[in-house]
């Protein structure tokens, strides 16, 4: 009896995933759909098969002199990765100087970075532009990078993680080696982070790669404007010239880099989470 119970728990159990992977994947397969049909083909309604404009679309929006997308999936390129490097580099740095050092306002130091967490990006959004404007950073991708530095979620992420992960025994082995500090962090810290550093990677290069608000603000030339911005001027389009195959086929191009940083990286989320690690 508990064994049929417990075949009718792993059907039952299938059969949920299987729906929930539907449900996630379906309106994937839409876009994908929609950016193969034509603006009048959309304007009829739904269809799950493809249309035959799938080449029509990427030569409209790749041939829109109004809507750069070369330039826009390099520049979106540039600030997600250089974003998702600084994000996960120096919070995973931040979080060792916090977990492997007892200093006096260490406690101090971690409630002021939690409170970071919690502040609005709106509310200082007025203030970061002026200082960009005073600093001449404006209309360049720079204030859309090295904001990154200072990322409270993924410190507070690599913190937890060390704090599971990283025993400070195999810290103080290295120190008597005469390992430097750096040298210990880099060589030796890091590799056991892999697992965390691919997670916040992940969702720092979405992040950056999404962002619409701060780039609308600092952002004016339209070389310089990354994918989420163009897709916004595209959507804005006068009725004359709306082309919804056209939006599909730009948000399809914006999520393909997306995709392809998951399968690169989501290897590392579950390969090796003690990598190098003591067990005690």
């Amino acid at each position: 009896m508990e064994v049929k119970t417990s075949k009718v728990r792993t059907v039952l159990a299938y059969i949920l995933l299987l729906i929930l992977t539907f449900l996630c994947l379906f309106f994937f397969y839409i876009l994908i759909v929609n950016s193969t049909r034509s603006h009048a083909q959309i304007m009829k309604g739904f269809s799950a098969v493809p249309g035959k404009a799938f080449v029509v679309n990427l030569k409209h929006v790749i041939h829109d002199a109004n809507i750069p997308v070369l330039s826009g999936i390099k520049n979106s390129l540039i600030v997600s990765a250089g974003a998702a490097a600084l994000a996960t580099y120096f919070s995973a740095m931040t979080a060792y100087g916090l977990y492997a050092y007892s200093f006096k306002f260490r406690k101090a130091a971690f409630i002021f970075i939690m409170l970071i967490l919690v502040m609005p990006t709106q509310v200082s959004a007025l203030g970061f532009m002026r200082l960009m404007d005073n600093m001449g950073l404006l209309n360049t991708l720079w204030p859309l990078i090295l904001p990154s530095v200072a990322a409270p979620a993924v410190f507070y992420f690599m913190y937890s993680y060390m704090q599971s992960s990283l025993p400070m025994e195999l810290v103080e082995a290295a120190r008597i080696d005469g390992c430097s500090e750096f040298r210990t962090f880099n060589r030796i810290v890091l590799p056991i982070m892999k697992p965390a550093i691919a997670v916040q990677a992940i969702f720092a290069f979405v992040q950056a790669w999404n962002n619409y608000f701060i780039p609308a603000l600092i952002i004016s030339d339209n070389k310089k404007k990354t994918l989420p911005i163009l897709i916004a001027a595209l959507r804005s389009a006068d009725f004359l010239k709306f082309d919804m195959g056209k939006v599909y086929m730009l948000i399809t191009i914006a999520i393909v880099p997306i995709i392809i940083v998951y399968i690169l990286l989501s290897r590392y989320i579950v390969a090796g989470v003690a990598l190098g690690g003591v067990k005690e």
